[in-house]
């Protein structure tokens, strides 16, 4: 069940249309009767659309339908139904798992617990971008400095006609700057 929500985290221009269209949201997976209050709870402190599932197999169902950001599930149902916890992690996607103890943790101590999750995984986020544009910086330099020894060595081709000439003195001028633009970042 869908709670109503009224509020988008994603900016269409950072994180692309599909993203910024779809809206944040959690999925409480937990037979306990404080589910629906919890949910309500949490999504009044989030501002993020919070859904229920009651079982493993509805918590399935709603995996395969929607994307969510995490996934609170019930410690019982790990330690009751291993098997069908273990599918549903598997079919979490990139949502964060977070295990709660619905019998004894209050909407105070969920609330923390996700919003930890969330933290750290914005942390984790941010660092997996730096090392992929590191990595792809990397990758272009050693592909600009190929370019640029390249076109040395085709400079030094001897009667080299004078149009090549222009051209590869031109391409050997944008792998340049592309070095500069590399190394500046």
């Amino acid at each position: 069940m869908a709670l109503p929500h009224n509020h988008s985290v994603f900016k269409r221009w950072a994180y692309g249309w599909k993203r910024a269209s779809d809206s944040v949201m959690l999925l409480v997976v937990t037979p306990s009767a404080k589910a629906r209050g919890c949910a309500q709870a949490i999504q009044q402190v989030t501002s993020e659309e919070t859904h229920v599932a009651a079982t493993l197999s509805q918590a399935l169902a709603q995996l395969r339908a929607q994307e969510y950001v995490a996934i609170l599930i019930d410690e019982a149902l790990l330690e009751t139904e291993p098997v069908e916890s273990d599918m549903v992690l598997e079919h979490a996607g990139t949502a964060i798992p977070v295990t709660v103890n619905f019998a004894i943790s209050g909407v105070d101590r969920v609330v923390r617990d996700l919003r930890a999750a969330l933290q750290r995984r914005k942390k984790d986020v941010l660092l997996m971008r730096q090392e992929a544009r590191q990595a792809l910086r990397n990758e272009l330099k050693s592909t600009v400095t190929a370019l640029l020894l390249s076109c040395d060595m085709a400079l030094r081709v001897p009667n080299l006609p004078g149009t090549a000439e222009v051209k590869i003195r031109d391409a050997h001028e944008l792998a340049q700057q592309m070095r500069f633009k590399l190394d500046g970042s």
